[in-house]
């Protein structure tokens, strides 16, 4: 029997439609809501990417951590049944806490394989993204709304006996929050999977952190070039934000009176790959600013799969979402020097340098190319640079 009792988030005005907030508007299985988080430091020298997420109709919370060094990726991951409290954003040795909404949060891991406490500080207003829809055939299967920020991160990451002191001057700190439908395992695909199959999907997500702007660049494209999402948003005059007095009144006046946002127009990579390979190298992102043309140039420092330990399609060993029991925590070390063949079909995230109308950034390019895609010359799924 369901158990229809009010939930703690009940007792606020946040509903949406007339239903507890023990339920989603949604049947759908594949309703989710989480976080991503990267963490990186100038140099190249470690890259944290951490996530949590709600799957409400399968009953599922999950969270993890991935952090590159050198050739090391370690990875910790926590799943458990949902419960009634969606304020504590807590999974085995993974948590989340929001000291101020869309200001400041604070990111916990302890683990005996790799463990932080660090404040995340935004210094921009939170951005939407452009709103993500895609379907197989008639039917819905990603719908997600989302936002970003960029900020800076303060405090102490340590794993296999190295300690990394993180400073506001030295590292950059980007998330992403989203919510809405997106797959999960478990489902099959059936008649429109087999008569819609995917030719090719090509991917670019690009939040850039500079003293004084914020940059996104989104790009996705079909196996043809057909554009599906498309978003260059340069962000102005909100570096005052990082001096608030850490009240949300004033960080929402900061909000509201920045100056309105630049849009950069339709924004055209060109991706130089590492030979037999689709892994990036680099990158030049043409901005079309009617005003004065840009380049965004992008510089690799160092990559994470998210395929490996993070949990997104198509890892073999653990996936967002899916049910491992109550209180599951999994912990492990890949060596990245050796062939992980799955890596190529999924994303990304490469920590990076970037420079734009001589100022230079720091953010995450995630890049992903799998399949056809005909503006990069990639015929088929084994197709790769030349």
């Amino acid at each position: 029997m369901a158990d229809d009792r009010p939930v703690p988030l009940d007792e606020y005005p946040v509903h949406q439609v007339p239903l507890s907030m023990r339920h989603v508007a949604t049947g759908d299985r594949n309703a989710y809501d989480r976080c991503i988080f990267h963490v990186l430091d100038h140099e190249g020298r470690a890259l944290l990417i951490a996530g949590l997420g709600v799957y409400p109709n399968v009953g599922v919370i999950d969270a993890y951590a991935t952090l590159r060094v050198g050739d090391r990726l370690h990875a910790v991951r926590a799943s458990d049944a949902l419960g009634e409290d969606r304020m504590k954003l807590a999974v085995g040795p993974l948590r989340i806490e929001v000291r101020e909404p869309l200001r400041r949060l604070r990111l916990v891991c302890d683990d005996d394989l790799m463990s932080y406490d660090l404040t995340w500080t935004a210094d921009f207003p939170a951005l939407w993204e452009p709103h993500h829809l895609q379907r197989r055939g008639d039917r819905l299967t990603l719908e997600g709304r989302r936002f970003v920020q960029a900020g800076s991160v303060e405090g102490v990451i340590r794993a296999a006996g190295e300690e990394f002191p993180v400073t506001a001057g030295g590292w950059t700190g980007t998330r992403d929050r989203s919510w809405g439908v997106r797959p999960i395992p478990g489902e099959e695909g059936g008649r429109l999977a087999e008569e819609h199959p995917t030719e090719g999907f090509h991917w670019v997500w690009c939040p850039v952190r500079f003293e004084d702007r914020f940059l996104m660049v989104i790009v996705q494209e079909d196996a043809d070039g057909y554009r599906t999402l498309n978003d260059a948003t340069l962000v102005h005059g909100v570096s005052a934000m990082s001096h608030s007095t850490g009240s949300r009144d004033s960080a929402m006046s900061h909000t509201t009176a920045r100056s309105r946002d630049r849009q950069l127009g339709w924004p055209i990579p060109e991706i130089t790959y590492r030979p037999g390979t689709r892994h990036p190298e680099r990158a030049l992102i043409h901005l079309g600013d009617p005003r004065k043309p840009q380049e965004l140039e992008v510089e690799i420092l160092t990559s994470s799969p998210l395929a490996i330990g993070a949990g997104y399609p198509p890892a073999d060993d653990w996936q967002h979402g899916t049910w491992q029991g109550r209180g599951w925590t999994d912990r492990r070390t890949y060596d990245l020097t050796q062939p992980h063949p799955l890596a190529a079909y999924g994303v990304t995230d490469h920590a990076a340098r970037f420079r734009l109308d001589g100022r230079t950034g720091y953010g995450i390019f995630e890049h992903g190319s799998f399949g056809r895609h005909d503006p990069s010359g990639f015929t088929d799924f084994k197709s790769t640079a030349p």
